[in-house]
């Protein structure tokens, strides 16, 4: 299995914090979110590399980054080309880049590059592997009103029978976290998904496609989930991460 860490967006949201500074850079309780995610990724002895999808414009950020941090697993930045918000491929439109341009042939675990939790990614494998199947990681947010700003799943059992990115009116609270597990058999649904011209911007469009042709699992997580979008969510993580 291979991880795709998706940090090629612009992290408008967050200026000018992140104006001039790739959000998956900035640093939660002193350590930058990149690092914390890796350090999850690389306990994984089914991962054998790491792939970080950046861009243009912050490509030197990251490269300046690696250059100073050291990792158990092999470590690949992919610059997607863009230089601006307007030209962004998009989370998924990232996702199939990785996969072409380096020719990824194995199972793929896809994290979003502003993502924090505390869910130990061990038992989300061992479910993927069970299930053998799309697995997609979710978090009760338990708020119809927060709900809205997520992507939100309706599960019969575990399996997805309904997703639907930022609802207005939301029939679940159960959000996407941002985590994705594709066996490599998906990876030809991935083509025809971006060969018939469907959304590339979020990874959660792909899956609310996906459901009605493949199954999709689910696996709820309780622990601590930070979506690192907005200031509030950002001062709410830099005060847990800085007490733990």
């Amino acid at each position: 299995m291979d991880a795709i860490i998706l940090a090629a967006g612009y992290g408008i949201r967050l200026y000018p914090l992140t104006e001039n500074t790739p959000k998956p850079l900035l640093k939660i309780g002193e350590k930058p979110i990149i690092e914390r995610l890796i350090r999850k990724l690389e306990r994984l002895a089914a991962i054998n590399k790491i792939y970080i999808v950046t861009n243009e414009k912050f490509e030197k950020h990251f490269k300046e980054w690696l250059d100073n941090f050291s990792s158990e697993k092999p470590i690949e930045l992919i610059n997607d080309g863009t230089n601006s918000n307007e030209t962004r491929l998009g989370a998924f439109g990232d996702v199939q880049y990785a996969i072409t341009s380096k020719k990824i042939e194995n199972d793929i675990m896809v994290v979003a590059g502003d993502n924090l939790f505390e869910l130990d990614l061990e038992e989300v494998i061992a479910f993927f592997k069970k299930r053998n199947s799309n697995v997609i990681v979710l978090h009760d947010v338990k708020d119809f009103e927060l709900a809205k700003n997520y992507g939100i799943v309706e599960l019969e059992d575990t399996k997805v029978i309904n997703f639907e990115e930022k609802p207005l009116a939301p029939k679940t609270t159960l959000a996407s976290t941002g985590i994705y597990l594709f066996p490599k058999k998906t990876t030809s649904l991935i083509s025809k998904y971006v060969s018939q011209g469907n959304n590339l911007d979020k990874t959660g469009s792909f899956i609310e496609w996906l459901h009605k042709r493949d199954a999709v699992h689910s696996y709820v997580t309780i622990k601590k989930w930070y979506d690192i979008g907005n200031f509030e969510q950002l001062e709410k993580a830099n005060k847990y991460y800085r007490e733990k």
